[in-house]
């Protein structure tokens, strides 16, 4: 029988290329997803899909900020502690609440904070600065005009442009829209992502272990990794390894924003993912990448999708591998579906606690944990480094990157790439 059609010629190669020159390929062949109008919590850490306008001014009438009294600062005019001012309280306004008449002179009314001013007038006296007699306050300096009060539109004005499409929304930004009725909200659609995962050996949980079998983890931290980059993942089960039964899980995932698979995309003869994706007609993009963990990995396109073109990844089987080749080239693409502009962790600079190893020639992602120092912050690492080893990313704070062949000694400075915000 004659085996499965090979990838297109003009993409595929085996080359090693940098990690920089394969997220380029990766992220030129990403759009920003289509827009979708959500309820407002739905929206948190989303990216705005419209900018906003204010509707009205906020705060829409003059208000007071402190518990107290309303003055007009006329009437407190050379006020002093042997000479203070004496008003009369004519009456009391709660937030929520309004006055039924303009304040007269020689008045006060008894005010609470959020509450808006009477008419005609300009001040608030807290009220630990005021003695009370019966129905007068009584007020021994001066009351500025403005005081503790404030304006109509202090925080935005009607018209005002206040959000910007394409701003990722936090929840000052959700406090904000909520503060101007905006709802439901306008933004760039979750990615849908379908996660594979591929090898006879692997077990779906909760199902019994029999010879030679493991549990199969991958789909489940990829899937945590999904959601964390704010997606939505589909699991597409596992595998056998069989081209056959590869390519009918990913056709699955057709209709997806996104497809990741574990597994089976090194040379080996059960390594059948780049053949499944060339049975589904994709176009390669990238293979081989200089770095450790993870050289192999595949990047394809696929007709059909919600998009264009479906990208696909084909991540490796090493539980610490996939994690780390998700947060160096899935991660950014999800983010930029998503319609985020910062697609990149924070890289900070640390001090190695102890030296820092990386064997052979590629440039290394080192699981290390970070410590806070005099000088600063220091990085060590979490152990042993193999990529199957997974507690060294359960102990990790950071990615060390260190190129090939280079012992960073306790003391020298190292590059960290952050996996965790605080």
């Amino acid at each position: 029988m004659p085996g499965p059609p090979a990838l297109g010629a003009q993409c595929y190669t085996s080359r090693v290329i940098s990690v920089e020159e394969a997220l380029g390929r990766i992220l030129s062949r990403i759009s920003v997803l289509g827009d979708e109008r959500v309820p407002l919590l739905q929206a948190l850490h989303r990216v705005l899909g419209e900018s906003v306008s204010a509707r009205l001014d906020i705060p829409p009438w003059p208000s007071s900020s402190m518990d107290g009294y309303a003055v007009r600062s006329a009437d407190t005019a050379g006020a002093t502690s042997e000479d203070p001012a004496r008003l009369r309280v004519s009456g009391r306004v709660p937030a929520g609440g309004v006055t039924e008449r303009p304040l007269r002179a020689a008045e006060a009314v008894r005010i609470f904070t959020g509450a808006p001013l009477p008419d005609d007038a300009d001040a608030v006296i807290p009220q630990e600065d005021v003695t009370v007699e019966r129905d007068t306050v009584v007020i021994g300096r001066p009351v500025a005009r403005g005081a503790c009060v404030r304006p109509r539109g202090e925080d935005m004005r009607t018209g005002d442009t206040v959000l910007e499409r394409g701003r990722a929304l936090g929840p000052a930004e959700i406090g904000l829209l909520a503060t101007l009725g905006h709802q439901p909200v306008r933004v760039v659609r979750r990615p849908v992502v379908g996660i594979l995962s591929t090898g006879d050996e692997l077990v779906d949980l909760p199902g019994a272990l029999g010879p030679g079998q493991i549990p199969n983890s991958n789909t489940y931290s990829l899937m945590a990794q999904v959601i964390e980059a704010g997606a939505e993942p589909v699991s597409l089960g596992i595998a056998r390894d069989t081209l056959e039964e590869i390519v009918e899980r990913l056709s699955w995932g057709l209709g997806c924003d996104l497809l990741i698979s574990s597994a089976g995309v090194s040379v080996g003869e059960h390594d059948l993912v780049k053949a499944a994706l060339g049975r589904l007609g994709a176009e390669q993009h990238l293979w081989l990448v200089n770095m450790r963990p993870g050289k192999p990995i595949t990047f394809a396109t696929l007709p059909g999708g919600r998009q264009a073109a479906l990208p696909a990844f084909g991540l490796p089987g090493n539980p610490v591998s996939a994690m780390v080749t998700f947060e160096l080239f899935v991660r950014p693409a999800l983010l930029r579906m998503g319609g985020h502009a910062r697609l990149a962790r924070p890289v900070v600079q640390a001090r190695a606690l102890g030296a820092i190893v990386n064997h052979g020639g590629r440039r290394g992602y080192l699981r290390v944990r970070l410590e806070p120092t005099d000088g600063g912050v220091g990085a060590r690492l979490t152990g042993e480094q193999g990529s199957g080893i997974l507690r060294s990313m359960v102990a990790a704070d950071g990615l060390a990157i260190v190129p090939g062949d280079t012992t960073i000694a306790p003391g020298e400075p190292v590059e960290v790439m952050l996996l965790r915000d605080g």
